[in-house]
């Protein structure tokens, strides 16, 4: 019985960061100006004006901060590495500075006996491959493809997991269409082009990966359940236009060969001609899924929603994070027992789970979150129950493992297992980070142990 309790042998238990937003030092040791730099150091993008200059202090950190990994037990990191940092240009050139940074990080974890899981783009396009048309240039899947080649070449025996992107939508949707994150252009031209670009780079990258990688190579996307307001016609449709634009973009064109028709519609004359063969190309083999999961969408008809007619709303009474969104673990049993549905038993990693929440000053020490606990255990069970429902759940990374800088959001909001005190720099694990210990050690069991917080 206490077997049920766990989650399988072998499951993978880590923590996941982004470069741009906790590494600081974005031009040190010859690196250059990404598309993040940019965008942040021009006025009224970011609240308070702030900028990923120094984020956590990550880059000068790193080995601070493995060994607090070190110490909560991780067993694996995920994290980023920025292509300003490795390629001169974008495309030439490698920056040995900054790729021996990298080989330091990975042997450091390496004797913690911390697996590193290493996203190859995680939003920072370099800024002088954005003006040369960034993903709108069809050169851009082959840039990629060059880029990913030093870094398998470079890091590939000792890295057991790459993910060529994190959430390639928030790259075409947000950063194109919807003009939120950088380079923060609203274009319903540009989108669809972006992403069909974006999924040619990840074919690219995993052609050229087998050919010399020797471990695994996947992509991390954002699953989130859509679920109407009510019960009408028009709201049922709206989630099904909606489902479309945020769950399956990127998914069914990769694991099916086909775009969803509702978003061929939606985009009417803005969708690009697409070549039957690239989506062979596309359609190519992919070792696992990341899963990013934070909440559900739920969607009212809109006819001014342009182009999907279908917003996002917020559920009245719920119970919500700093950041707005509806804490809903329910919807993440949702997202894996439907990925398996839809595409079948492709193994699967929760590449990101997490949620802000106030961040209070140590006292005497201690740094206390027991909403982040509830939410970790909520999450966790839910995750667990998936599990026995039949999806091929293989990892979790909770996110994150640092406070750091929030996108737009700047540092006002804060997802850290570990407090940085944005003064000193200084590292302070919270309650979270203690309980996330011991779900690692006990493989989930103490996930039974009632704490009376929300769950």
């Amino acid at each position: 019985m206490i077997q049920d309790r766990k989650f399988p042998e072998g499951f993978l238990w880590g923590a996941a960061t982004c470069a741009y937003q906790i590494e600081g030092s974005p031009l040190a040791d010859n690196a250059e100006p990404s598309i993040w730099d940019r965008f942040t150091h021009t006025p009224g993008w970011i609240a308070s004006g702030d900028t990923g200059d120094m984020g956590s202090d990550h880059y000068r950190r790193f080995r601070e901060d493995v060994e607090l990994m070190a110490q909560l037990g991780l067993q694996a990191y995920r994290f980023s590495i920025p292509w300003s940092r490795i390629i001169m240009g974008g495309h030439g050139i490698i920056n040995t500075l900054g790729l021996d940074v990298y080989q330091h990080l990975i042997d450091a974890l390496m004797e913690k006996g911390i697996k590193p899981v290493v996203t190859l783009y995680h939003w920072d396009l370099p800024a002088a491959l954005q003006d040369r048309g960034g993903w709108l240039n069809p050169d851009s899947p082959q840039w990629f493809a060059d880029y990913a080649e030093v870094l398998f070449q470079a890091l590939d025996d000792r890295v057991g997991h790459w993910i060529t992107f994190s959430s390639p939508w928030s790259i075409a949707a947000q950063g194109h269409l919807e003009g939120t994150l950088a380079p923060g252009h609203r274009d319903l031209y540009e989108a669809p082009r972006v992403a069909h670009n974006l999924l040619l780079a990840h074919a690219r990258a995993v052609d050229v990966y087998r050919s010399i990688g020797k471990q695994s190579i996947g992509l991390a996307v954002d699953l989130e359940p859509q679920h109407p307001a009510s019960r009408s016609d028009e709201d049922k449709a709206a989630a099904i236009r909606r489902d479309a634009y945020v769950n399956r973009w990127f998914l069914d064109p990769l694991l099916l060969g086909h775009y969803p028709e509702e978003l061929i519609s939606a985009f009417g004359a803005a969708w690009p001609e697409i070549d039957p063969a690239d989506l062979e190309r596309i359609r190519t083999k992919t070792d696992f899924i990341g899963v990013n999961y934070y909440s559900r969408g739920l969607v009212r008809a809109d006819p001014n929603a342009k182009p999907f007619g279908a917003s996002r709303i917020r559920m009245p009474g719920s119970f919500d994070s700093e950041m707005g969104w509806e804490i809903y673990p329910q919807g993440l049993i949702e997202a894996l027992v439907w990925f398996k549905d839809r595409y079948g038993r492709i193994p699967l990693f929760i590449t990101e789970n997490g949620a802000a929440f106030t961040n209070t000053p140590p006292v005497e020490g201690e740094v206390e979150d027991p909403e982040r606990i509830g939410f970790l255990r909520s999450h966790l069970r839910a995750a667990r129950r998936a599990i026995a429902a039949g999806a091929d759940l293989r990892g979790y990374f909770v996110w994150s493992l640092l406070d750091g800088f929030e996108w737009t959001q700047g540092y006002s909001k804060h997802f850290g297992l570990i407090r940085v005190d944005p003064d000193d720099q200084s590292r302070t694990p919270k309650t979270s980070a203690r309980f996330y210990s011991e779900v690692i050690r006990s493989n989930g069991e103490n996930l039974e142990q009632e704490s009376g917080l929300v769950t």
